[in-house]
């Protein structure tokens, strides 16, 4: 973890001058650690530091180091994603609700549309990229799904750092975001279920999240709204403000909603995402946030992003019949949802920067996209052929989406005008600078 965290700190002033934010910089961090790079340059340094199987007498099993950064990665990603759920704007949402849902459809048909012609072809490579258990529609869907998918904790970090999280920009951009997730995921667990033998777990899968849904909105959100009575004065606060009991509850309902997501099919993320999203508004939930932020995204996510980094190998796509696979899906993959997203937008009334924006944002594929893949591998889908050539879209698309959005602010403010609450607003008159350019 120590390594992770200076690694991080150091390439964090250059990809900060790149108009990048940090947890891209934690991404990458991940990737420049593992075989790929370290591994390329110190092979022995890097197996000592990130050992990944361990010998006893003539078996190999997973080392104990790799599973205890998958566990604390994995509490990293579920905390962070309730952060993203508690930071979500409903009232912003609701107000363009119609626009937000117009442009989440096609930014998922059309990449599901272009991403299962990909799969289908890639699937006549026998072995190469998938493996023997998955037959033609399976890949196309498998395809389809990592094409579709807009990282959602890693957006909301984006419009966190960019100074969008109160703008209808970052608000519609977080909502395809999340339609676009919950698409993914289902098709990704009905691959997963037929290459068992059986679609029960993905009825399973739409069921539980529905009911989950329902019950964390109409019952668990009401019973919720009790915490709000707190205040930061009382006399049995901990040092950080909130009472232990709040505290408790707030980890139970947060805990509970991942075993059960989990359980069901949809996986933990979803579940930390929801009990955010009903957790009530004001002092108590702030506070929250202001405690939980650093530790989480500066300590515990950083694992995830190594976990991942360690499984991706850039020798094994060196083929210049990989290559062009890789090349294919990297051009689909970004003109896809670009295209889809900006165009979707721009017909829903956006001006054209803040439509070419969100088709910007939507490119943000990073910890969902790696989820993803990790599970895709787990249940013996992919290669690690095709693993390493989603994982470099992933790192590309995710390094192009700010860069591509600030440009568009950036002309943006040239005109007199910046990204509100209702759209493209003129600038205060007091403004001299782009709030994306405040370091």
């Amino acid at each position: 973890m120590l390594v992770i965290l200076v690694t991080y700190r150091l390439i964090w002033p250059i990809l900060r001058k790149l108009a990048q934010v940090q947890v891209v910089a934690i991404m990458v961090a991940g990737f420049l650690l593992g075989p790929s790079v370290l591994g390329l340059i110190w092979p022995t340094g890097q197996r000592w530091l990130f050992p990944t199987t361990l010998h006893i007498g003539g078996t190999s099993i997973t080392h104990p180091n790799l599973v205890a950064i998958y566990v604390v990665g994995q509490l990293g990603l579920v905390l962070y994603m309730f952060l993203v759920g508690a930071s979500f704007k409903l009232d912003i949402l609701g107000a363009h609700r119609r626009q937000a849902g117009v442009t989440s459809a096609f930014g998922v048909v059309v990449p599901l549309i272009l991403g299962s012609l990909l799969g289908w072809t890639m699937v006549t490579k026998h072995g190469q990229y998938f493996t023997d258990k998955v037959g033609h529609w399976q890949g196309a869907l498998f395809i389809a799904s990592a094409v579709a998918i807009t990282a959602f904790p890693m957006l909301a970090w984006i419009v966190y750092d960019s100074g969008l999280m109160n703008t209808r920009l970052g608000t519609m951009s977080l909502s395809c975001a999340a339609v676009d997730d919950a698409c993914s995921w289902m098709l990704l667990a009905a691959v997963v279920a037929s290459t068992r033998g059986s679609m029960n777990g993905a009825l399973i899968a739409v069921a539980g999240g529905v009911g989950y849904l329902l019950f964390m909105v109409f019952i668990v959100r009401r019973w919720l709204a009790r915490l709000n009575t707190w205040s930061p004065r009382g006399d049995n606060a901990l040092t950080g403000g909130i009472p232990i009991t709040h505290l408790t509850i707030v980890l139970l309902v947060i805990l509970a909603g991942c075993w059960f997501t989990d359980y069901v099919g949809i996986f933990s993320v979803f579940g930390a995402f929801v009990a955010g999203t009903v957790m009530p508004r004001g002092e108590f939930l702030d506070t929250i946030r202001a405690r939980f932020e650093p530790l989480v995204a500066y300590l515990l996510l950083p694992a995830f992003f190594i976990y991942s980094g360690l499984n991706t190998q850039l020798s094994l796509i060196l083929k210049p019949s990989v290559l062009l696979i890789g090349a294919a899906i990297l051009v689909v993959s970004f003109a896809g949802k670009f295209g889809a997203v900006g165009l979707a937008a721009r017909w829903q009334g956006m001006g054209w920067r803040e439509a070419g924006s969100m088709g910007a944002l939507a490119n943000a594929r990073g910890l969902m996209e790696l989820i993803l893949l990790n599970i895709g591998q787990s249940a013996g889908l992919i290669t690690n052929e095709l693993y390493t050539i989603l994982a470099l879209m992933t790192i590309i698309t995710t390094l192009l989406a700010t860069p591509i959005q600030r440009m568009f602010e950036r002309h943006a403010w040239k005109e007199g005008y910046v990204f509100g609450r209702t759209g493209e607003e003129p600038k205060p008159v007091r403004a001299t600078t782009p709030a994306t350019d405040v370091p």
